[in-house]
C-alpha cells in the first residue's frame, strides 16, 4: 500500500509506515498525518502484523516538524475542538501494538512528536533533534504533553525555551531514545528489534501496554492493586498456557495472540 506522501510496506511480522517526502525533509502537512494514521489502521486489520515502525524516507531528515507553507502543517480549523495531529498521538498512545520509531536523520519540532508518541525509538549517531518553535512565535504545545513522562523537567524546560539543537547522544542519555547506532547499523538494529517483539506473546504485549498506560497516573498502592488483576486474568489466556506450555517442554512457543 502506498500513497505519494507516506508508505505503508508490511514487512515480516512488522508494518513500515515511512514518511516521504524527502524534498520537504519529511515536513507534516494534512496528507501525511492522514497516512500515517491509516497506517496504523491497517497495521491493526493485519492479524500476522507484531509490531509498527516509523521512520522518514532519506537520509537527511526523520521529519522536520509541520510545513510552514502557506495551507501547510498550519492549515488549522479553528471549528474543530480537535486537532488532526494531537488525535494521531491520541491514537497511537492507544495503539495495542508496540511502536518503534526509526530516525534517521533530523528530528525538530513537529517530529519530536511522532518520536515521543512511540514505545521505543533509535536513531543514527548523526541525528540532530530539537524543538526551535519559540524562534518562530510558536511553543511546541502539543509535544509537551508527551514529552513530559519521557524526559526530566529541567531538560526538557532547556530544550523548549532556548530552542537550540541537540545531538544524538544527549538524546540518548536523558532517555528519549533506546539505542544510538551508525547508519549503516539503523535498519539492522530496527530488524533485531522487531524480531524480539515478534518472539514474544501479543497478547501479553497488548495487555502490558494497556498496563503501562494505566498505572501512569496511580499511585503506587493503586499500581500494584491493579496490576495483581491483571496478573491473574493474563494466566486465563491461551497465550499464558501456551508460554507454560512450551517452557516446561523445551520448545519454541507458538503464540496465537488469544
Amino acid at each position: 500500500m502506498t500513497s505519494d506522501c507516506v508508505l505503508h510496506d508490511q514487512r515480516g511480522a512488522a508494518f513500515w509506515i515511512t514518511l516521504n517526502r524527502p524534498g520537504k525533509r519529511n515536513a507534516l502537512n494534512a496528507d501525511v498525518i492522514a497516512g500515517i494514521s491509516a497506517g496504523i489502521d491497517a497495521a491493526l486489520a493485519t492479524p500476522e502484523v507484531r509490531c509498527i515502525v516509523l521512520t522518514g524516507a532519506g537520509d537527511r531528515a526523520f521529519c522536520a516538524g509541520g510545513d510552514l507553507q502557506p495551507g501547510g502543517g498550519f492549515d488549522i480549523d479553528f471549528s474543530q475542538p480537535r486537532s488532526a495531529y494531537a488525535d494521531l498521538m491520541r491514537k497511537t498512545q492507544d495503539c495495542p501494538l508496540p511502536t518503534l520509531a526509526v530516525v534517521n536523520g533530523a528530528c525538530v519540532a513537529g517530529g519530536m512528536g511522532l518520536l515521543a508518541m512511540v514505545d521505543m525509538a533509535i536513531a543514527t549517531k548523526t541525528a540532530m533533534f530539537g524543538l526551535p518553535e519559540a524562534r518562530i512565535g510558536l511553543f511546541p504545545m502539543q509535544v509537551l504533553a508527551l514529552l513530559k513522562t519521557i524526559v526530566p523537567a529541567r531538560t526538557l524546560r532547556e530544550w523548549m525555551l532556548c530552542a537550540e539543537l541537540f545531538p544524538a547522544q544527549e538524546a540518548l542519555v536523558v532517555g528519549l531514545l533506546n539505542r544510538v547506532v551508525p547508519a549503516d547499523e539503523l535498519n539492522a538494529t530496527a530488524e533485531a528489534m522487531v524480531d524480539s517483539l515478534s518472539r514474544c506473546s501479543p497478547s501479553a504485549l497488548r495487555r502490558g501496554k494497556y498496563a503501562m498506560r494505566a498505572v501512569e497516573a496511580m499511585t503506587f498502592d493503586q499500581a500494584i492493586a491493579f496490576a495483581e488483576g491483571q496478573l491473574s486474568l493474563m494466566t486465563l489466556t491461551e497465550d499464558a498456557r501456551e508460554g507454560l506450555a512450551a517452557f516446561n517442554e523445551k520448545r519454541p512457543a507458538r503464540f496465537t495472540g488469544r
